[in-house]
């Protein structure tokens, strides 16, 4: 499901509240900073955050099917920081992104909503609504780069004492109706 790209949202109600409720309680337990619906097994254009900008400013929010604007030319600034994944918990690598973001989509009531990101919440926005376009952060690294982070996260996996302890370290929240799963 993560290398697939997600469906608009279509209605604003109550199965969309509690899918959001879930998803920040899923990404808080995991100690992220935002997280994609489909990292929780719904194929919708979704994401929460609770991340600080560069002026360390934290924006917590709902992003309902983001449309995502990065600078061009002379404005386009790229940071090479860190990034890493609750879908991959505990591997990261370095990977440019736009210091600058914007992403305009929809709140819970489906009015319109623009977050302009700076620093990690740059980030941040670049990351989620590339999940919801069925790409992941390794999906942009070098060969060689997504290679060492696959084996890290392979090595972790088999460090486990008991099998399916690493997925306890997964934000995937389960118990969804079909129709959010469609």
């Amino acid at each position: 499901m993560l290398h697939q790209p997600c469906r608009p949202v279509e209605r604003f109600d109550d199965d969309l509240a509690r899918l959001v409720e879930t998803m920040f309680a899923s990404m808080y337990a995991a100690r992220g900073v935002g997280l994609a619906a489909n990292q929780s097994g719904v194929g919708r254009r979704v994401f929460v955050y609770d991340c600080p900008d560069e002026n360390d400013a934290v924006q917590k929010g709902v992003m309902i099917n983001p449309v995502l604007r990065l600078p061009t030319g002379e404005e386009r600034r790229l940071d090479d920081g860190k990034e890493g994944c609750l879908s991959i918990p505990g591997c990261s690598a370095p990977l440019a992104r736009p210091c600058r973001a914007v992403c305009e989509g929809f709140d819970m009531t489906g009015a319109p909503v623009t977050v302009h990101g700076t620093g990690l919440l740059a980030r941040c926005l670049q990351h989620e609504t590339d999940h919801l376009d069925g790409l992941l952060y390794i999906d942009r690294l070098s060969a060689a780069a997504r290679r060492v982070v696959l084996d890290e996260h392979a090595q972790r996996q088999n460090a486990s004492a008991c099998p399916g302890e690493a997925a306890a370290d997964s934000p995937v929240a389960t118990g969804w109706d079909a129709g959010w799963r469609r």
